[in-house]
């Protein structure tokens, strides 16, 4: 009896060592990520807002100034129109990619012929080259681009011209419709992520509840909104805050398209393209930091609601 009770405890004291030497081996093993993180991310952001103080140029501080550069910025007309294109792009864009990049997840989460090519096709356009994707779009909707031929040939010109579009509109060059051309890009090319997204989150639904709903006669369309949209509410979540800050954070088909000024007349001119102009154009880093710290607040703050909104309060 006293030979159990000893071996017992021994056994006992060698799985809690064991254990502790599981914790710290896993504690390494995120360590260097950990570290990387608070440098490369906390670390950035905190020291954007120590250079945001200070009147900053290729050399250094050149001198303390404060919240001017805040102040300078409230003042800015420019900026002012970068946050509203911003805010206009993110509320167009982010319901148009999740609609679209659900809708596709539906349809190819089920047992259809072909499944793998359509998710390959569907996706493709997220892991293509952003900026070439954007040069040959300015080529389709140039004047004499593919998609006035197109509509010309469709015999569609009264239609647009009712609309205020005569032939040989140039869409991306005129600044009635240049950020929606962009918008319309930006969906197309970012919904297959989406779709990945809601994917992942389909495949975790039982087919056990859709069965159960059949048998009490629930069709296709009830099953989607009493089912399928409900069980989603994380995968709404996650893929609104990655389509928000994606759409927050536009740069490169704003750039293609219209520049670092954001041609014509600041109707591409957005947030994260006015940081650029404001340090590779200006030369003036501490703006630029400045710039960088009030989207980093917009995009918190824009993170925060959409906790809220879905249900899921900070812990914090």
């Amino acid at each position: 009896m006293a030979a159990g009770t000893s071996s017992g405890r021994r056994f006992g004291a060698f799985s809690s060592a064991e254990r502790r030497g599981e914790a710290l081996a896993a504690y390494g093993f995120i360590l260097i990520p950990m570290l990387l993180f608070l440098t490369l991310n906390i670390g950035s952001i905190l020291y954007a807002a120590f250079i945001s103080l200070f009147k900053w140029g290729l050399r250094g501080p050149t001198g303390f100034v404060g919240l001017d550069n805040y102040t300078r910025l409230i003042d800015d007309d420019i900026f002012r129109i970068a946050i509203g294109n911003t805010l206009y792009f993110a509320v167009i864009v982010v319901p148009a990619q999740m609609a679209l990049g659900l809708f596709l997840a539906v349809i190819v989460n089920q047992k259809i012929r072909g499944q793998t090519f359509f998710r390959a096709a569907f996706y493709f356009p997220a892991i293509a080259s952003s900026a070439a994707i954007t040069v040959l779009w300015i080529f389709i909707i140039q004047p004499e681009g593919l998609f006035n031929g197109a509509r010309t040939a469709l015999g569609l010109d009264p239609l647009f011209e009712f609309f205020g579009f005569p032939p040989n509109w140039n869409w991306i060059g005129r600044s009635e419709t240049a950020l929606e051309s962009v918008m319309i890009l930006n969906i197309w090319t970012t919904s297959g992520t989406m779709m990945l997204f809601y994917l992942g989150f389909l495949q975790t639904i039982s087919k056990e509840i859709y069965e159960a709903a059949a048998i009490d006669g629930a069709g296709p369309w009830q099953a989607f909104w009493k089912i399928t949209f409900p069980m989603l509410k994380p995968g709404h979540f996650f893929v609104a805050t990655v389509s928000v800050i994606g759409a927050l954070q536009v740069f490169d088909q704003a750039y293609i398209g219209g520049g670092s000024q954001g041609d014509p007349n600041n109707s591409l001119m957005t947030i994260v393209l006015y940081l650029y102009s404001a340090v590779f154009d200006q030369i003036s880093f501490g703006y630029g930091a400045a710039v960088g710290i009030v989207l980093f607040a917009l995009i918190f703050t824009a993170t925060l609601v959409q906790r809220r909104l879905f249900g899921q309060a900070p812990s914090w």
